[in-house]
């Protein structure tokens, strides 16, 4: 008896806690929720400035502007100029490696589309736009001197480049090339670098689609015997 009515205050002291913290645990989603939208507020307030002022024009202050927040907020979440702009490169190289993970996972198994497919997501509106090729451009410019923005940019082309690497080596394969898969891939790196860059620069007869074009011309040109070119563009040979 004292055992069953012993049990009876346990369970009901259990539910009484479980009902506590259903009760906080929208309170502490609230705040998290908060502290995430602001920092995100931020970091985009980042690129616009990135984008607008460059590197070392940008202030802590043009940040909280940019944002409608107050220059406490930015100090309260970022501490710093170099943390806040660690925090954007971070979250634009998490964005960009979530980018083409997912664009590659659509392709199927088939390596000559998932390898036009990589290089068709490089020129999607959502990253490759000029606001966010700008901010590429100035972190790009400071990373030879900054060892962090080094490695944060690095993981992110030795992953990628990687992936370029293999479906070079299995569609050299297949194909019967004779290529150095390694040096091919480099050069479709460096082919999809310079459009970017071409397009931040704002060149007149370089745009996303013609970029595109450009890089998949390249697919065809190194990959006769896996892409075609007809009326709609290069298409993959079945």
């Amino acid at each position: 008896m004292w055992r069953s009515v012993g049990a009876m205050k346990t369970a009901t002291l259990g539910l009484e806690a479980q009902e506590l913290d259903r009760k906080a645990d929208p309170e502490k989603k609230g705040r998290k929720a908060s502290k995430e939208t602001r920092q995100q507020q931020l970091i985009e307030a980042t690129i616009d400035s990135l984008a607008k002022r460059g590197y070392s024009e940008t202030t802590m202050a043009d940040v909280a502007d940019g944002a409608g927040l107050s220059r406490g907020i930015v100090n309260f979440h970022f501490e710093s100029k170099e943390k806040l702009l660690v925090a954007t490169l971070q979250y634009m190289a998490d964005e960009y490696s979530q980018h083409w993970r997912a664009a590659l996972q659509k392709a199927g198994e088939d390596p000559a589309r998932q390898l036009l497919t990589l290089v068709a997501a490089d020129f999607d509106r959502s990253i490759c736009n000029k606001r966010k090729l700008a901010a590429w451009c100035a972190f790009w410019g400071e990373a030879k001197s900054r060892p962090t923005y080094q490695a944060l940019c690095g993981a992110r082309d030795e992953a990628y480049q990687n992936v370029f690497i293999e479906l070079c080596r299995v569609l050299k394969r297949s194909g019967g090339y004779e290529f150095d898969p390694h040096a091919a891939a480099l050069a479709l790196s460096a082919t999809l670098e310079g459009l970017w860059l071409r397009l931040m620069m704002g060149t007149e007869d370089v745009t996303r689609e013609t970029a595109l074009k450009a890089a998949t011309e390249f697919l065809a040109s190194v990959f006769p015997k896996h892409y075609a070119r007809d009326a709609a563009g290069i298409r993959v040979l079945a």
